[in-house]
């Protein structure tokens, strides 16, 4: 499986992408996404055919790679992009949740999906153009508790960044609520 090593080098193409629309820390994925390859056939087991337990283990192994990269004590709270309450019902789970739920155990740091909230159901992202997607994702993010992420660091989790729209859309809403710092984490970069 094609992995990206971007935990290796603070400057990576995934952070280099995403720091020029919102300040960033930290940018991770741990594969390479392509169309038909085996990555996507391990992603849409995890988000479509019901194997949460994908998500966790995925975590876990990144976490590791983390570990050994000196990243033990960066982060306070790992917090996954949230689905939509009527999204998450009807999959049974959010993925990027069981992902935080590994990186949680493997960096030994809290996760939390109480505090952010989607309050919009958007469409799917998968057949959106780059415009479109911003456009879709724009303002759909709110904070319940904004005292839970003052002043900490935030490893913002999701599946699979293409655009970095979603990321930049919750992120934003993390840095509005408070938080000193923002990074990223995605099983996957498109």
């Amino acid at each position: 499986m094609p992995k990206t090593n971007f935990h290796k080098q603070a400057f990576n193409p995934l952070y280099d992408r995403l720091s020029l629309r919102m300040p960033l820390k930290h940018a991770f994925a741990y594969y390479h996404f392509k169309k038909g390859s085996r990555v996507q056939q391990l992603l849409h087991q995890l988000k479509y055919k019901n194997h949460p337990e994908i998500g966790v283990k995925l975590g876990k192994v990144l976490a590791q790679e983390l570990l050994v990269s000196g990243y033990d004590q960066t982060y306070h709270l790992v917090v996954p992009v949230p689905l939509h309450p009527s999204r998450k019902r009807s999959r049974g789970y959010n993925q990027s949740e069981e992902f935080a739920k590994g990186v949680s155990e493997g960096l030994n740091i809290p996760y939390t999906d109480s505090f952010v909230k989607r309050k919009v159901k958007t469409q799917t992202q998968t057949r959106k153009s780059k415009l479109n997607r911003w456009r879709n994702v724009s303002e759909v993010f709110e904070m319940k508790d904004a005292t839970v992420v003052k002043g900490k660091h935030i490893l913002l989790v999701d599946d699979v960044v293409t655009t970095g729209a979603t990321l930049e859309a919750c992120a934003n809403a993390l840095l509005q609520s408070g938080c000193s710092q923002v990074s990223i984490a995605c099983i996957a970069v498109a």
